[in-house]
C-alpha cells in the first residue's frame, strides 16, 4: 500500500463503477423545451387547481367540511395506517356503548317541535307562491307536518266509521288536491265531520276569514263528538283512544280559533280563548299554548300580563325557548332602553337594572345566538317552518317573525340588544364544549335546519366554521400557477431561462449525489465492520 494511502480496502466488496446519472438526461431533455411548451404547461396547471379550488369551496360551502380531508380521513387512513384490533368482546362492548351513547344525545339535541305559531297553508303560504314563485316549506317540514296530523286526528277505530277512515288516508295524500277532494267525501258521509272542517280551513281557505269560518264549524262538530266520546272513554282501550283523539281534535281547533282572532285583530278575544283553553286542559302544556299567549300580550302592550306568565313558565324545570328566553330580556331591557347610552355607561359603568338588562340579554343570546341578526336586520327574514330545531336558525326565523315588531315598539330595546348582544360570546368560548348557562350548543343543528328552512335562505351557521386547511391550500396553489402562467405568458423567454437554471441547479445536485452515494456506501460498510485505519 501507499505511504499516503489512509484506507484499506475491504476484500469481498463488489465495487460498482461511477456511471452517467439519468438526471444529465433531463436536462437535455428539458433543454429542447419550447416557451409555448411552458406557456400550456403552466396555463393547464393553473386550471386544474383553480377547478379542484372551487369544487373544494362549493363542497366545503354545502357539507360544511373539506372534500379532499373527508376523502384523506375516511378512505385513504386506513389503508395507509391499517385499522386497530377491536375485535375483543370489552372493545366491541365499549365501541355500542358509546355509539348508542352519541346517538341518543344528538337525538335529543335534534328533537324537532311543532312551530306554535305556525301558519296557514291556504291563506299564508300558498299566497307567497304565487306572489314569489318559491316554496315556502321543504318536503321535510311537510312530511313532519303529515306525521303530526296522523298522530293528532287518526286513532284505530277509524276504519269503523267511513267520514274517518276517510280522512285516514287523506292525511296521508301528498297532493293538496287529493286532501281537499278527499275532504269534501268525508263530509258527504257525514256532515259532523271535524276532522274534515280541519283539513279545508288549513289548506283550501284562502283568507283568515274563510279559515275561521271553517274552524268554528270544527268547532261546532268536535264538541258535539267530544261530549259523546267523553261518557264512553272507560269502557275499553278503543273508547279511549278515540277520546284522546277528540281530545286532540277540540284542542287544536281552538288553539286556531284564537289564532284566527289574534290574525283578524280580536285580540282580547284571543287572549281569552288561549286562557281558557290553558285552564280547561292544563296537562298540554307541551303545545306552547303559553308562546302564543305571550306574543298576544306583547301586542296589547300588557307587559305586567306577560311577567306573570313568564314567572310560570321560565322555570328551571321546564324547557325553555328563544320566545321564553327573548321576552324575558325585552321585559328588562324595556326598564332601561330608553335612557341607555353606550358613552354614559362606559363613563359612570352599568347600574344594577341595566347590569340586569344585560345579563338577560346574555342569556337568551346563548340559548339562541341566531335570533339578533334578525332582530337588528342583519339578515333578511322568510315565512317560519311548520317546525323549529330549539337553539337553531329555524327558531329563530320563527321568533323573529312574529317578535320583531314587539322590540321595535319599545324604544332603545334594539339598541341595547346591538351594543350588547355580542359580548356573550367572551363568555363561552368554545360553546360545543362547555356552555355558561344553558348545556353546550348543539353541534347538529345546521344540519336539521337545512332540512327544515327553504334553500333560498342562507342558514346561520354558530358557531362559525374556520376555513379547513385544504381550501387554504388549493387557494395559494390556485394563485402560485395562475401567476406563473402569467408570467411565462407575458416573458416566455426569460421564464424559460429560469426554468432551464432551476432545472439545472437541481440535476447538477442531484448529479453531486450520486457521485458521493458509493463512497458513502462503502465508508459505512468499512465503518460497521470496524476496518477503518487512520
Amino acid at each position: 500500500m501507499g505511504k499516503n494511502q489512509h484506507f484499506e480496502f475491504v476484500s469481498g466488496i463488489d465495487w460498482q463503477p461511477l456511471h452517467f446519472p439519468f438526471s444529465l438526461t433531463v436536462t437535455i431533455f428539458l433543454s429542447t423545451l419550447t416557451p409555448k411548451f411552458y406557456v400550456a404547461l403552466t396555463g393547464t396547471s393553473s386550471l386544474i387547481s383553480g377547478l379542484i379550488f372551487i369544487f373544494e369551496w362549493w363542497y366545503f360551502r354545502k357539507y360544511g367540511t373539506s372534500f379532499i380531508e373527508q376523502v384523506s380521513v375516511s378512505h385513504l387512513r386506513p389503508l395507509i395506517g391499517g385499522a386497530e384490533n377491536t375485535n375483543s368482546p370489552q372493545a366491541t362492548f365499549s365501541a355500542t356503548s358509546g355509539e348508542n351513547e352519541t346517538s341518543r344525545q344528538s337525538l335529543s339535541e335534534c328533537k324537532v317541535w311543532r312551530n306554535p305559531l305556525n301558519l296557514f297553508r291556504g291563506a299564508e303560504y300558498s299566497r307567497y307562491t304565487w306572489v314569489t314563485g318559491k316554496e315556502p316549506l321543504t318536503y321535510y317540514d311537510m312530511n313532519l307536518s303529515a306525521q303530526d296530523h296522523q298522530t293528532f286526528f287518526t286513532c284505530e277505530t277509524d276504519s269503523v266509521r267511513p267520514s274517518d277512515a276517510v280522512m285516514q288516508k287523506a292525511w296521508r295524500e301528498r297532493n293538496p288536491q287529493a286532501r281537499i277532494k278527499a275532504a269534501y267525501q268525508a263530509l258527504e258521509l257525514n256532515n259532523d265531520c271535524a276532522t274534515a272542517y280541519v283539513l279545508l280551513a288549513e289548506e283550501e281557505a284562502t283568507t283568515i276569514v274563510d279559515a275561521e269560518k271553517y274552524f268554528k264549524q270544527a268547532l261546532k262538530a268536535g264538541e258535539t263528538i267530544y261530549r259523546k266520546s267523553q261518557h264512553c272513554s272507560s269502557q275499553s282501550p278503543q273508547h279511549e283512544a278515540q277520546f284522546r283523539r277528540d281530545t286532540n281534535v277540540l284542542v287544536y281547533v281552538k288553539r286556531r280559533l284564537a289564532m284566527c282572532a289574534r290574525k283578524l285583530g280580536r285580540i282580547k278575544e284571543a287572549v281569552k280563548m288561549m286562557r281558557d283553553l290553558m285552564k280547561e286542559f292544563p296537562l298540554l302544556s307541551v303545545l306552547n299554548i303559553h308562546e302564543n299567549l305571550l306574543e298576544s300580550l306583547l301586542e296589547l302592550q300588557a307587559y305586567a300580563d306577560v311577567q306573570a306568565v313568564l314567572a310560570k313558565y321560565d322555570d328551571i324545570s321546564l324547557p325553555k325557548s328563544a320566545a321564553i328566553c327573548y321576552t324575558a330580556a325585552l321585559l328588562k331591557a324595556r326598564a332601561v332602553s330608553d335612557r341607555f347610552s353606550p358613552e354614559t355607561a362606559s363613563r359612570r359603568g352599568l347600574s344594577t337594572a341595566e347590569i340586569n338588562a344585560v345579563e338577560a340579554i346574555h342569556r337568551a343570546v346563548e340559548f339562541n345566538p341566531h335570533v339578533p341578526k334578525y332582530l337588528l336586520e342583519m339578515k333578511s327574514l322568510i315565512l317560519p317552518p311548520e317546525h323549529i330545531l330549539k337553539r337553531g336558525d329555524s327558531e329563530a326565523v320563527a321568533y323573529a317573525f312574529f317578535h320583531l315588531q314587539h322590540w321595535k315598539r319599545i324604544e332603545g330595546a334594539l339598541n341595547l340588544l346591538h351594543c350588547t348582544w355580542e359580548g356573550t360570546f367572551r363568555m363561552i368560548p368554545y360553546p360545543l364544549e362547555k356552555g355558561h348557562l344553558f348545556y353546550p350548543y348543539p353541534s347538529c343543528t345546521e344540519t336539521a335546519d337545512r332540512e327544515l328552512l327553504p334553500t333560498f335562505h342562507d342558514v346561520s351557521v354558530y358557531p362559525q366554521k374556520e376555513l379547513p386547511f385544504f381550501i387554504h391550500f388549493t387557494a395559494g396553489l390556485c394563485s402560485f400557477t395562475a401567476m406563473l402562467a402569467l408570467l411565462t405568458h407575458q416573458f416566455p423567454e426569460l421564464m424559460v431561462i429560469f426554468a432551464k437554471a432551476v432545472s439545472i441547479d437541481s440535476t447538477y445536485l442531484m448529479y453531486l449525489y450520486d457521485m458521493q452515494k458509493p463512497s458513502l456506501e462503502h465508508y459505512k460498510l468499512i465503518q460497521n465492520n470496524g476496518h477503518l485505519k487512520t
